[in-house]
This record gives structure tokens, C-alpha cells and sequence, in this order.
């Protein structure tokens, strides 16, 4: 999903004769779109009564499948509550009862959240990109930190869930640099059983539709029989966004580049890392822990908050 635009969104002004929405007996004057993706948008939107600015998720569910799944994002966002999770402002499910000429429409499920200024970690490594900069290494561990404590939240749930779409593009920033995980959509129970083919092609797809392949890990791209997923699919994406908030791109930007398989990069963990970076060799070291192609290699969680929590003290006391 393309993540919220800032610039453009601040220089809008009167909210006269936009579209008003009402939620749970609020009321919301639409402002501007400003994202969308596969399955919804974004709207920015204006509270008519504290005039504080939010976010509206537009899904639009064409079966009762759709319905389902968009419901379950809503029963997730209720389910979490924690700093560097995003929080359910509002929400509804809106039955529409008539067809349009082009395609059926169920209904529209409406979800509302906060609106963050500042835009996402993918907003961010683009402006660095533009100035020839970089983050800094304390900075980097210290926003890392709190997008790990935020997948503690989901891993340690009982039952564990994973997010499965952990990206650069759905980790926004408070205004306060606290990281926050969005885009709870893909989010899912964790720990799957796979006993047959059939229950093996069906995760696969699943996969291929809702997770990012810049940022999949290897098990889901070719899901075996007789195995176990689980949470530690968080755990590979992590090592990803890692890589691509120190080298500002994905460990595999450049095989997308050239039209290579990303499915076999990621699978032969074909990872480049940058020489005379500035950083100091825990970034390579930790990127290849978390990326460890099998997945029961791989640590959980706590472990890499207990790394990375390391990381900080160590670096800040560096500077």
C-alpha cells in the first residue's frame, strides 16, 4: 500500500462542501486521498467536532469473503494495544445494496486511525536518499527497538500472531520518532500446520496476495508439506526492513531491478552488503541472524530484543 503523503495533504484548507462520513455518531469531512493499494485507500479526514486530523481506510468488499477478511483487520487492530502498534480510532461495516455497472459491491468496511504527519519509514529513507544522508546508528537501533517491542505485542499473544507484511511502507512515525506497525490487514495466527499439498498452495497464495515480496521470507514463497509456520516469518521481514533503513533499499531492490526471480534471491539468500557504509559491523552481523533462510534457524523474538536492546546501550554510549 502506498503510504500517506505529507506535503500536499498540509496545504489543504477549507473543508466546505467535501464529503462528510458518520461513524459510531461521529462525524469526518474528508480532506484528500492519499494512499491506496490492491485492496482500499486512504483518505485524510477531519474530526467535525476536535478538528483533529485522521486517517480513513476505505475497503471495499466485493463477496462476503472480502467482507471477512476486512472484518478480521478491524477484530486485530481491537485485539492490540501498544505504543508502537497503530490504534482503531473508529469503525463500521457498511452493507451496499445495490450494483454498479462494472463490478458488485457488498459493502465498505470503514476504518479509522491516527494520521501521522511525518509518513512512514519508506518516507523517510526516500527523503534521506534525496539528500545523500543517512540515519544514524543510535537512531537506527532505537527506532528498530521499538518496531521489535511492537511484533512482541502480536507474537506473544495467546495465540501468537504475525503481522507477515512487515515492510518500511507499514511502519509509520509519531511525531515523536516512536515507530509505529500498521497495516494489520495481512496479519494472521501464526502458527500454521501444512499436512497436505493443498493446504500448502493455499498459504502460498495467500502469501503471494497480501505480503510483500521485497520482504517475504523463503517459507512462504515455497511452502512445504509436513512443516510448521510460524511467527518467525516477522522475524526474516525484520532482518529486511534492518538492511533497508541502513542502505535506504531492500536486500533485493536491485535483483527486482533487473528483472531477476525474487523468489529464488530470497531463497539462495543472495544478500550484498555495502562496503565503507559508516556503520559499524552489527548492522551485516544482526541482518544475517535475522535472515537466516531456515526459519528454525531463526530467533524469536525476545531474543532479538534482548540483541538489540544491546545494540542501543552500545551505541549510544559510543557517541
Amino acid at each position: 500500500m502506498n503510504t500517506f503523503g505529507i506535503s500536499l495533504i498540509l496545504k489543504m484548507g477549507c473543508v466546505c462542501g467535501k464529503e462528510s462520513v458518520n461513524i459510531n455518531n461521529r462525524r469526518f469531512y474528508t480532506r484528500s486521498r492519499i494512499g491506496e493499494g490492491g485492496f482500499s485507500f486512504i483518505d485524510l479526514v477531519e474530526d467535525a467536532q476536535t478538528h483533529k486530523l485522521l486517517a480513513l481506510k476505505r475497503i471495499t468488499c466485493h463477496s462476503k469473503e472480502d467482507e471477512k477478511v476486512a472484518m478480521q483487520e478491524v477484530e486485530i487492530m481491537k485485539t492490540f494495544h501498544h505504543i508502537n502498534i497503530v490504534p482503531l480510532e473508529e469503525s463500521t461495516l457498511n452493507p451496499i445494496n445495490h450494483y454498479t455497472k462494472a463490478v458488485d459491491v457488498v459493502s465498505e468496511v470503514l476504518i479509522v486511525m491516527p494520521f501521522y504527519r511525518r509518513g512512514s519509514v519508506e518516507d523517510m529513507m526516500e527523503r534521506l536518499k534525496k539528500k545523500g544522508e543517512k540515519m544514524g546508528e543510535p537512531e537506527l537501533w532505537t527506532m528498530f527497538l521499538g518496531i521489535c517491542n511492537g511484533l512482541k505485542a502480536m507474537h506473544h499473544h495467546n495465540p501468537p500472531y504475525a503481522h507477515r507484511d512487515i515492510k518500511p511502507a507499514n511502519i509509520m512515525i509519531a511525531d515523536d520518532s516512536t515507530p509505529i506497525i500498521m497495516d494489520l490487514g495481512s496479519a494472521a495466527k501464526a502458527r500454521v500446520e501444512i499436512k497436505t499439498s493443498a493446504e500448502g498452495r493455499a498459504l502460498q497464495d495467500i502469501a503471494a496476495e497480501r505480503c510483500s515480496m521485497l520482504y517475504r521470507a523463503p517459507e512462504l514463497f515455497n511452502v512445504e508439506t509436513n512443516s510448521t509456520v510460524d511467527e518467525r516469518t516477522d522475524i526474516w521481514s525484520l532482518g529486511c526492513v534492518l538492511y533497508a533503513m541502513a542502505f535506504l533499499e531492500s536486500p533485493f531492490e536491485k535483483v527486482y531491478q533487473r528483472g531477476d526471480s525474487i523468489a529464488l534471491a530470497v531463497i539462495g539468500r543472495n544478500l550484498k552488503f555495502k562496503e565503507n557504509s559508516g556503520f559499524s559491523n552489527k548492522i551485516e552481523e544482526t541482518v544475517t541472524w535475522l535472515m537466516s533462510v531456515n526459519p528454525m534457524e531463526r530467533p524469536f523474538i525476545d531474543a532479538v530484543i534482548d540483541k538489540v536492546e544491546e545494540l542501543v546501550h552500545a551505541s549510544e554510549n559510543r557517541v
